[in-house]
């Protein structure tokens, strides 16, 4: 444990998951040693074109995103290094793959081993992770979870509940701009239409060919003006997620008679993104409930209110802790197609005031993610 009045602690921060990968856990270990190097002396290592997306303080190791053993070992490599030679008092894994790395750099300089844990990367089912991977993990000193539902998958893996603390992940809390909802519409040419929106990597567990069979449909026959909007791809470095690709969603619209409203805009970032959420009235979140493939925490329920969007969502994994029922959205009992497409129906009838949403929000903001993850690491001791 780092106490408190020591001078900028050392931190190596190691990860597969950082820029220029984006997707939720990219952006969460990007702000990690963001927020993190205010604080404390911050080394990431991390995939090839990491530095050129680093923080201004923070020095980077890069090594090769594929193929997975290469990475591993080049990771052992200069983990094992960085700790004889630089002796950081703390080594972070980003994940749960890059635990094993982190916990042999930790016991080689003395250092604190912790983890940032996810949820998949609890359940995953490969063999050989079940083997050499969840070992590591019930070995690290603090296991930080990014929900109450990955910290209970945590515990039934037989990690120690003492070395699990939660601490969810952040968002951007933005000035909400009064033209971008307009300029949204006016880009995608959707005048006054009612507006869905999805956003996040196209994985099975996201169920977005599910809902454009059995919820829009629904929605469309009662308000046909609705267009689902869709922001992002299939994913392609992801280790264990299933993709569905925008052909077969389109063709799961084609069949259910909805491909008219449905519209796929690809992967959008900062201000495109930020217009996206402006311009939509209704955030669907209609992730899958299936078994070893759990969804974490939701984050972009949480980013969508930050917007002043709410979500509509199953209540399924860490989404109940990223949706506060009535204050950020409204949670539906997981494969209750009739309860979602009610719970849409009323928002785009009577959607909740942007003010409540934002307030929701701003629990979230970066600045409180900081402060949470810099007292686990000096105060490991508050178990979960």
């Amino acid at each position: 444990m780092i106490t408190a009045n020591r001078p900028m602690p050392k931190l190596l921060h190691i990860t597969r998951n950082y820029p220029p990968l984006w997707g939720g856990m990219e952006r969460l270990n990007w702000h990690i040693s963001a927020e993190l190097s205010a604080h404390m002396d911050v080394r990431v290592i991390a995939p090839t074109g990491a530095s050129a997306n680093a923080p201004e303080r923070v020095q980077v190791q890069e090594v090769p995103l594929k193929p997975l053993w290469k990475f591993a070992f080049a990771t052992l490599w200069h983990s094992v290094r960085q700790a004889r030679d630089w002796k950081p008092d703390i080594v972070l894994a980003g994940s749960g793959l890059t635990s094993p790395m982190a916990w042999i750099a930790a016991r080689v300089c003395g250092a604190q081993a912790v983890v940032y844990t996810h949820g998949l990367d609890i359940t995953a089912q490969h063999p050989v992770y079940r083997l050499l991977w969840l070992p590591f993990l019930r070995r690290m000193d603090l296991v930080i979870a990014n929900s109450r539902a990955t910290a209970s998958l945590a515990s039934s893996k037989s990690i120690d509940k003492d070395k699990i603390l939660i601490v969810p992940p952040g968002t951007e809390i933005p000035t909400l701009d009064e033209q971008a909802r307009q300029r949204f519409r006016n880009t995608y040419e959707l005048t006054d239409r009612k507006v869905l929106l999805s956003v996040g990597r196209l994985t099975a567990r996201k169920g977005l060919r599910e809902f454009v069979s059995d919820v829009l449909p629904e929605i469309v026959r009662e308000r046909p003006d609705t267009m689902l909007v869709i922001v992002g791809d299939a994913p392609t470095d992801s280790l264990y997620a299933q993709g569905q690709t925008p052909e077969s969603i389109l063709a799961s619209a084609q069949a259910a008679g909805v491909k008219d409203n449905v519209l796929l805009t690809g992967k959008l970032f900062g201000q495109d993104l930020a217009d996206a959420y402006a311009g939509a009235d209704v955030h669907v979140f209609p992730v899958r409930e299936i078994l070893n493939d759990p969804e974490g925490f939701g984050m972009v329920a949480v980013e969508a209110a930050a917007h002043g969007l709410a979500t509509v969502a199953y209540a399924t994994g860490g989404i109940v802790d990223a949706v506060k029922e009535d204050e950020s959205g409204k949670l539906v009992k997981p494969g209750d197609s009739l309860g979602f497409k009610r719970a849409v129906l009323e928002y785009l009838a009577a959607p909740p005031p942007r003010q409540m949403l934002t307030t929701y929000a701003s629990q979230f903001s970066w600045k409180n993610f900081s402060a949470r993850l810099t007292s686990a690491l000096r105060n490991p001791t508050k178990p979960v």
